[in-house]
């Protein structure tokens, strides 16, 4: 609870001493110009952004509460990245305002002082509302990412608290503080906190659907870290880094704090060279001589205008963002999720579910045990998944949105080394067929992965015999039987494209590219089929090409002796239909990896030949779970070949760069929907812990 509240407290003593500072100077003009009588009218100001403020979150907490699953979770993605604007905003203009924000307030407070009550009152308003309403937004966007309300609550308390005792000490002279240099250190660890919700946001973004890349990993470390432990606790609490993130998040997270601290940073030295203001090293009230002349004048009462009692305007201006909020929440009925908590442990799972209803249902999921848990809403009888919940962690509540049809539902929790529990089965009636997941276990894709590793292992054979083949030709002489001999070894090896991630450095070694290398296709670095291509289609001769086709000869024998024994993750079977194809639009149909031979487009067509080897392989299982996507996936094929097979004549293959214009655009959209296509079949495929 108290790492989830280190960030809350933050924001509370930041924002709160900004505004305490700004109510103080109000105050302290007030009292030295000998108008005692109208600081009610400040307090009216500051009640009334107060009110405003609360009610800002009442209508986030109630209104959001009633959102389906994924609008809650672009909801508050939404806010989250509104926050951080708000945050990050507040953060320089405190930066560039400190000095001088004791001079503004007063002359505002002067001209104010010339005009009605109303002036006043306004002016206190607004110098709060702003700073009230960014702590509520980001009070709200903090408790939604922990996922609890009580520690972020309490750290935002102990924070506004102790903002209450600095500005009092401030404004009686009784304490001395550099705020320049509190509000650049607070100011650098809100831009940390930022940062992390501006990932968590993001990762909001990607569940609610309205971001893609949701299953693009920049790391999982769950299989190595305990997300449960205390310093993980820690690390995720306050700068919201977890375990597991996606790619989005993590560039989001580094370009944001890079970006925005180094600005922050260079700010902050350029400030130093200014002298600053003495108000703003610990006295933003007034001169205490002053004060005190003021404070023994005589205070005039203002009187009531036009028969008005005073009361009137604070009660107005209390009440109005009271009711507005309250119009709001009933409008949105006002009421928080009806679903109840459905709890998950080691001991127990589902605890809390009762009877649901047909149709869209959001379940909060509470982890009341001691280990990170898998949670499944599952058929207990076929084992199909209406839901899911990845790594949830101890202490943590999450949503699961699922759909409820007519049928028998259980929750099944597979807590991180331990054994599997599901809840008792309960029985839906009067709602439309659900479709669900079938759930795979990693042994049935033992027997596709064989037969994988058999065409594997044959291809490499009929692969080793051609490099030898290069390797003659070239000892002889014969580079133009070389060239030959090389696009039929190098379309050979492109085939086996889905074993790529059991190739490891060796395909860097066989058909790695020149990019990163200090000197590109000239670097000694290089190696492998694209170097020789260079070669050959460069004009070198028999003697400088004679190492490489003998180095590649090596490597490729090396990885047929290694290849048998190498490990090869069952999971990662599905996900290479998908990588094939997405490499294959990345390098060969831009032309990165054209070394002379403009034969790209034959690569293509390899590409796709060891594409539909796997998904052959992978048919039974993928009709088991959803037929249409491999009718969908046949029809790209047969699209992409064909435009890919235009580009084939007697006279050999057409360059890429000799294509026309709209024949080109025409491949590239249609493998581009072919990915889209394919892009379902990891999710259908992925190993489940419910299996």
């Amino acid at each position: 609870m108290w790492d989830e509240a280190f960030p809350s407290f933050l924001i509370g003593l930041r924002e709160g001493l900004e505004a305490g500072l700004i109510v103080s100077i109000l105050v302290a003009t007030l009292v030295r110009a000998g108008q005692k009588g109208r600081l009610p009218q400040v307090w009216t100001g500051v009640a009334a952004a107060v009110a405003l403020s609360l009610s800002f979150g009442a209508v986030l907490t109630f209104t959001a509460a009633n959102l389906s699953g994924h609008a809650q979770e672009a909801f508050g993605g939404v806010l989250s990245l509104i926050a951080v604007g708000f945050v990050t905003a507040m953060v320089f203009w405190m930066r560039r305002s400190a000095r001088t924000l004791s001079a503004d307030i007063k002359e505002k407070v002067q001209a104010s002082l010339t005009m009605g009550a109303g002036a006043l009152v306004l002016t206190s308003f607004l110098a709060v509302a702003r700073e009230g309403l960014e702590t509520s937004l980001f009070l709200w966007t903090n408790a939604r990412t922990a996922g609890e309300s009580t520690g972020p609550l309490i750290g935002a308390a102990v924070g506004l608290l102790l903002s209450v005792g600095l500005c009092w000490g401030l404004y009686r002279r009784a304490l001395k503080m550099n705020l320049t240099k509190f509000f650049a250190i607070t100011g650098a660890g809100l831009i940390v906190v930022a940062a992390g919700v501006l990932g968590y946001g993001l990762r909001d973004l990607q569940e609610s659907g309205l971001v893609g890349g949701g299953g693009t990993y920049a790391f999982d470390l769950s299989g190595h870290l305990d997300a449960s432990s205390w310093y993980a606790t820690l690390v995720q609490g306050t700068l919201n880094l977890t375990v597991t993130m996606t790619v989005l998040q993590v560039v989001g997270y580094i370009a944001y704090l890079s970006i925005v601290m180094t600005l922050f940073i260079e700010g902050v030295r350029g400030g130093k060279a200014a002298p600053a203001a003495k108000p703003a090293e610990g006295k933003p009230a007034a001169a205490p001589d002053a004060a005190s002349a003021a404070e023994k004048s005589e205070e005039k009462a203002e009187p009531v205008r036009g028969g008005r009692p005073r009361w009137v305007l604070p009660t107005a201006a209390i009440a109005v963002p009271v009711v507005l909020a309250g119009a709001v929440i009933a409008v949105s009925d006002g009421k928080q999720d009806s679903s109840a908590t459905v709890a998950v442990s080691e001991k127990e799972c589902g605890k809390g579910f009762g009877s649901p209803q047909p149709g869209q249902q959001v379940f909060q999921m509470h982890n009341t045990g001691d280990k990170v848990s898998e949670v499944y809403l599952v058929n207990p009888g076929s084992g199909a998944v209406y839901g899911e919940i990845e790594g949830l962690a101890p202490g943590t509540t999450r949503a699961l949105t699922a759909t409820i049809g007519s049928g028998d539902y259980a929750w099944r929790c597979v807590p991180t080394g331990g054994t599997t529990v599901t809840s008792a089965t309960v029985h839906v009636t009067g709602g439309a067929e659900v479709k669900a997941v079938k759930p795979v276990a990693e042994d049935d894709l033992k027997a596709p992965l064989d037969s994988y590793k058999d065409y594997v292992n044959k291809g490499l054979a009929t692969l080793m015999t051609q490099t030898q083949k290069i390797q003659t030709d070239i000892h002889s002489g014969d580079l133009a039987t070389a060239k030959t001999d090389w696009l039929t070894a190098h379309l050979q090896y492109a085939s086996l494209g889905a074993a790529y991630g059991t190739f490891a450095d060796l395909d860097k070694k066989i058909d790695g590219r020149a990019d990163g290398y200090a000197d590109k296709a000239q670097d000694p670095g290089f190696t492998g089929f694209l170097r020789l291509e260079y070669g050959l289609w460069h004009g070198q001769s028999a003697a400088e090409l004679t190492p490489v086709a003998d180095e590649l000869a090596q490597n490729v024998a090396k990885l047929v002796h290694d290849f048998p024994t190498q490990d090869f993750d069952p999971g990662d079977l599905p996900l290479r239909a998908h990588e094939i194809l997405e490499n294959t639009l990345q390098f060969e149909l831009t032309g990165d990896t054209d070394m002379g031979s403009g034969t790209n487009l034959a690569t293509t067509q390899a590409n796709l030949a060891g594409t539909q080897e796997l998904l052959t392989l992978l048919q039974p299982l993928l009709d088991e779970r959803d037929p249409q996507v491999l009718v969908r996936v046949n029809a790209g094929m047969k699209r992409v070949g064909d435009l890919v097979a235009a580009a084939h004549t007697a006279d050999g293959w057409t360059p890429l760069d000799k294509l026309p214009a709209d024949t080109r655009r025409q491949l590239n959209g249609a493998t581009g929907q072919l990915l889209e296509d394919l892009s379902p079949v990891p999710a259908l495929l992925e190993i489940r812990k419910a299996a």
